[in-house]
């Protein structure tokens, strides 16, 4: 069967450069690597396929070859390529181990480290902060100070985790990668190291205080600012004040999650507040003007139509929630809930009695409703 153009295989012009033939050699082995296609049974083919085309495309020498003779270039010796380009498993190891990282870093714990360098010091975690305000804070704002227990960086070791801040040393299992390799059959198996626990290095004299982690736990007094509109599920980020990394590694930020705490009177949604205030049945009946508490301590006026029901809404602007990136306030709805009197004195019954029959004998329907009513029960206890 004719091989196919090395080209095609992987997916790439002919005048593609060596990082987007890398890059078409990524997406290849991805696509059919046969960890992933394991109902396949054409995967490990195509796989290999695409490992050869890649060992021949990599090398500008063999590129230039194959450019110019095609496949012949590598049969019989031609080309000085040293035999067949690709197939063997020795061909694999060099070709992936190109992309080894790419494909896997995120899966095997991070970054290929090279041969004894640099430290190997891991970021701090990140933390969460759940802070409880009241409405009113949220109206307007706070400057509050809190708690938090944290890891810090160990004063004793300068957060290197040795005794008197010497450095680590690298380790001598993974020579300062982080990671072993085992090949096992066609494949290369990449973990761990099980000396340094990936960090690359490890430490002969660890530091008494913080027993080689570089840091301790403590608690933090930290200064915040909480900006006015918050509201339940707000997050806050503080770069930095999380928690210190291993071995002087960076530290992590600290989220703050804000959840406002129940109003008495006010309820909220979104920019909007809602209060709901009794009036009295007069006042409801009458019309006229009441005042109402506002959210920033003040008090509002607001004109009650006659003949309001319990219910009815009306609306203050401006005096709802800031927004919370600018933008003006939202409004708020004051609901009235009109009262029906109770624990009445002789004289009130008397004039509420004298109401209600000036009520039926203004109205005539109400009257003709009434005087049948009266009919049909006087006709049934005859």
């Amino acid at each position: 069967m004719a091989k196919r153009d090395y080209y095609e295989v992987l997916g790439v012009a002919k005048s593609a450069s060596a990082d987007e033939i890398k890059k078409g050699y990524r997406t290849k082995a991805k696509e059919l690597h046969p960890d992933r296609n394991a109902d396949n049974p054409e995967a490990e083919s195509q796989f290999k396929e695409a490992n050869e085309a890649y060992e021949v495309l990599k090398s500008a020498d063999k590129k230039a070859a194959y450019d110019r003779y095609g496949h012949a270039a590598f049969e019989g010796g031609m080309g000085g390529g040293g035999g067949r380009p690709g197939g063997g498993q020795g061909d694999f190891g060099s070709a992936f181990s190109d992309v080894f990282d790419d494909l896997f870093g995120d899966f095997m714990g991070g970054q290929r480290g090279g041969g004894g360098g640099g430290r190997r010091a891991s970021r701090g975690s990140d933390l969460r902060y759940n802070l409880r305000v009241t409405l009113e804070d949220a109206f307007s704002g706070l400057q509050k100070t809190i708690n938090v227990p944290t890891s810090v960086s160990c004063d004793n070791c300068n957060g290197s985790g040795a005794e008197g801040g010497a450095e680590p040393t690298t380790c001598p299992t993974c020579s300062g990668m982080g990671k072993v390799r085992a090949q096992q059959g066609f494949f290369t198996v990449e973990r761990t190291c099980p000396t340094c626990s990936g960090l690359g290095q490890i430490i002969k004299n660890p530091c008494h205080v913080c027993k080689g982690a570089g840091r301790v736990e403590k608690d933090r007094a930290l200064s915040v600012n909480i900006p006015a509109g918050v509201e339940t599920g707000t997050r806050i980020r503080l770069s930095g004040e999380g928690e210190a990394g291993m071995r002087g590694g960076p530290t992590g930020d600290l989220y703050i999650f804000i959840d406002v705490a129940e109003h008495q009177l006010f309820s909220r949604e979104g920019g909007n507040l809602f209060c709901r205030v009794p009036v009295s049945m007069a006042k409801a009946a009458l019309g006229g003007s009441i005042e109402v508490p506002t959210i920033d301590g003040g008090r509002g006026r607001v004109q009650i139509p006659s003949g309001s029901q319990s219910g009815r809404q009306m609306r203050l602007r401006g005096k709802g929630m800031p927004a919370l990136r600018g933008g003006g306030s939202g409004d708020m709805f004051i609901e009235l809930a009109v009262e029906t009197p109770v624990n009445l004195t002789a004289r009130q019954k008397e004039l509420l009695a004298e109401f209600e029959d000036l009520s039926e004998n203004n109205n005539p329907e109400t009257s003709s409703f009434f005087s049948s009513v009266k009919s049909f029960w006087d006709s049934m206890k005859g």
